[in-house]
């Protein structure tokens, strides 16, 4: 027996919604007038409302991913200004942005360079590109976390607390090197390091290279055993190029002068 149109209608919204084809089942009735109208074939039509399931899925899965992530806004890969750079190997950040698989194996990322070249907005970038393809991220100021983690180690809540980082593929801590020389701060930043090694990935910016690490950390046996945590599966990158915000300081102080010079 045939079934009505209104009967199949009925029918076809309740197996969108047993099916949890949530968007399929608010859309589809108007993507059928639109492919009605528009002499759309039965493929045109379905693809149509696969693509509308997959976007509104994509956007429902990242605006909450974003929010946890916390990330510096507006920071890609695409606006990233290589041509100061010219050492940095586009290829590998490219692979890093567009294959996770090196978070399944707990590998790590260390960016070193000064002040102002760019570590921030390369974590940023590899760290949004690595969202979109469904990895949990928390970006965090190294020195916040550690705060984080010492008040947790004195409530005797330390441990807890490294769990609940677990949940996180990625942990990002930039700016490593304005941690605290205290065995208070460094002794759990080590345990970090520690409780995620082979199992969770780190991405962690530094402003100077593991030689001036004893500056971090309390003692050189403890810089040591951090170090060599990190760099047993590693991919590290040295940004090599003068700070960008001094460069574009410069510039604008010359425009200004340019304009000055043209009033007069």
């Amino acid at each position: 027996m045939t079934p009505t149109p209104t009967t199949a209608k009925e029918t076809l919204s309740a197996l969108l919604k047993h099916l949890k084809l949530s968007h399929m089942n608010h859309h589809w009735q108007a993507l059928e007038r639109q492919a009605l109208e528009q002499s759309w074939s039965h493929a045109q039509f379905l693809l149509a409302l696969c693509e509308h399931e997959a976007s509104q899925r994509y956007h429902s899965r990242i605006q909450p991913a974003l929010k946890e992530a916390k990330l510096p806004p507006a920071k890609a890969i695409s606006n990233f200004d290589f041509s100061r750079c010219p050492n940095l190997n586009q290829a590998t950040l490219a692979q890093l942005s567009q294959d996770p698989a090196w978070l399944s194996r707990g590998e790590n990322l260390l960016l070193f360079g000064p002040s102002g070249v760019g570590k921030t907005h390369l974590a940023a970038a590899i760290s949004r590109a690595l969202i979109d393809l469904g990895a949990r991220v928390k970006f965090c100021s190294a020195t916040a976390l550690v705060q984080q983690l010492q008040a947790a180690k004195a409530d005797l809540k330390l441990l807890p607390a490294l769990l609940k980082l677990d949940k996180y593929d990625l942990l990002v801590l930039d700016d490593i090197s304005y941690v605290k020389k205290s065995e208070a701060e460094t002794s759990v930043l080590f345990e970090l390091i520690a409780h995620r090694y082979e199992l969770r990935s780190l991405l962690i910016t530094a402003n100077h290279a593991f030689s001036a690490w004893d500056d971090i950390f309390a003692d050189t046996t403890m810089t040591v055993a951090a170090v060599d945590r990190l760099v047993h599966h590693a991919v590290i990158i040295e940004i090599q190029a003068d700070s960008f915000r001094q460069h574009r300081a410069k510039q604008r102080s010359q425009k200004q002068t340019d304009k000055t010079g043209q009033v007069n």
